[in-house]
């Protein structure tokens, strides 16, 4: 059995529909069943009742104020903002005095490696997930050339990115979640890398085709700016058009969501908005597809596997399809643009033929993403 000290830059044990905080607690679960794990993070105090089987560290979430402190800091340094926005001096101060105590220190997220003990000889690990600079950089070039907020977004990029060699210099083994991200890193790195992919707990078929499907869902963080950007393109631009031949047709958005954007997208004609909800299942019937239309994408999307999981048909746009692995395999629709995705929709809602194949491929590959499947890799690393 090995100690383990695991570092959160949020509480895993949230109710946020974020990748990031599932696979985190799903990490953590997984190693505790053989090791000790302490988590520490800002704000674990009322999970602690909850997850009482574990052990904790829990630190005050900073000022706000503080915060912009440590953001300007960070931008003096030539380090990433986030870093700023991160940083907690208690996290850093406990894992400075403690992290000999422990066989492994994992750090969830790129924005927690700044808390690596120095002259540390302890085997670390990073949880990088996607690459952020990648992310970033796709981000500010969809700005207007002399838009402040892409000088913002380029001079992140830059940021995040060289501070990302910093990790894979010091860290003794990172994890990516696909193919497409570890092909983006230099060749020297290529024997730090592992992928483990994300994960699925269930598979649930629901997914049922009829004349009379009328919806068209979107599942995720809507506070995350990619994806609140792809819920209002679809709602201003593609479902006015499906809407002239299908008026009956909705747009059935789930996930946290803020609520002046839930007030302003709930305005336009035939769309919903659940916020976020504990069972999808009662909201996921009759339903056309799934899409993932986002136009700046890393990693994997989880909305893909969530309607791959219940059987749902998904559309997703090329950027997304570029990062999944298992597009190929799936033979997920993907397209090219707004003209290709409306096609698509409307021939899903159709043709049955169309519309059960892509349920039954998707039900077929999303067996290799169960959470059973995918957590051994991780045990084995840390192993």
């Amino acid at each position: 059995m090995k100690k383990i000290l695991f570092i959160c830059p949020r509480n895993p044990f949230s109710e946020r529909y974020s990748g990031d905080v599932i696979r985190a607690k799903k990490f953590i679960y997984s190693l505790s069943r053989d090791n000790y794990v302490k988590v520490i993070s800002s704000d674990l105090k009322d999970s602690q009742k909850k997850e009482s089987k574990l052990s904790y560290e829990s630190f005050k979430e900073i000022n706000f104020f503080i915060k912009i402190f440590y953001i300007i800091f960070s931008l003096i340094k030539i380090k990433p903002l986030q870093l700023g926005y991160f940083f907690s001096p208690k996290i850093k101060e406990y894992v400075q005095n403690n992290y000999q105590n422990y066989d492994i220190i994992f750090f969830q997220s790129f924005r927690t490696a700044q808390y690596m003990p120095e002259d540390n000889k302890k085997k670390c690990i990073l949880d990088m997930g996607d690459l952020m600079s990648e992310n970033y950089k796709q981000t500010s070039s969809r700005y207007f050339f002399f838009n402040p907020i892409r000088v913002v977004y380029y001079i992140e990029s830059l940021l995040v990115k060289k501070y990302e060699n910093f990790c894979f210099d010091k860290f003794t083994k990172i994890l990516l979640l696909s193919k497409k991200e570890m092909s983006r890193v230099e060749k020297k790195y290529k024997n730090k890398l592992a992928q483990i992919s994300f994960g699925i707990n269930n598979i649930n078929k629901i997914y049922r085709f009829h004349q009379k499907n009328y919806k068209i869902i979107f599942i995720g963080n809507i506070k995350y700016a990619p994806n609140k950007k792809a819920c209002f393109e679809f709602a201003n631009k593609i479902l006015p058009f499906i809407n002239e031949i299908y008026p009956d047709i909705e747009f059935h958005i789930i996930g946290e969501i803020s609520k002046i954007d839930k007030f302003f997208l709930k305005q336009k004609p035939n769309v919903k908005v659940l916020n976020k909800v504990k069972n999808l299942k009662p909201y996921l019937g009759k339903t056309i597809c799934g899409i993932a239309n986002l136009r700046i994408a890393t990693g994997i999307q989880t909305k893909l596997l969530t309607y791959m999981s219940y059987g749902i048909p998904s559309v997703c746009s090329q950027q997304v399809a570029e990062n999944f692995d298992a597009i190929k395999e799936s033979k997920i629709s993907f397209y090219k643009n707004d003209k290709e995705m409306i096609k698509i929709i409307l021939k899903l809602k159709r043709n049955k033929n169309f519309s059960l194949s892509a349920s039954k491929r998707a039900l077929k590959t999303i067996k290799k993403f169960k959470w059973e499947k995918v957590l051994p890799i991780l045990n084995k690393i840390v192993a």
